[in-house]
């Protein structure tokens, strides 16, 4: 006769997602921040003549600005206050 195997009671785990929001309130400001500076961008580039100084120098400088400083900072900030749980 086959001995019988008595299961062990295991705990349930908690399922613990890898993914996590690391974006915080900073981050969703300097984003809306990117927003707005495109909006702009594109509106100042829209507005008067196609000679427009305005559209021709400034729509542009907005717009790299928003696309190359405030999207990759608003993805790329993190709080320096905040304590590292990882331990070297």
């Amino acid at each position: 006769m086959a001995k019988v195997r008595s299961k062990a009671k295991t705990e349930r785990r908690k399922f613990i997602s890898p993914f996590k929001n690391y974006w915080n309130k900073t981050n969703y400001l300097i984003f809306y921040l990117g927003i707005f500076l495109l909006l702009l961008g594109f509106y100042l580039m829209s507005i008067g003549p196609w000679d427009n100084p305005l559209s021709l120098s400034y729509s542009p400088i907005i717009l790299l600005v928003a696309y190359l400083i405030i999207f990759p900072l608003a993805i790329l900030f993190r709080n320096k206050n905040k304590v590292s749980d990882v331990s070297s």
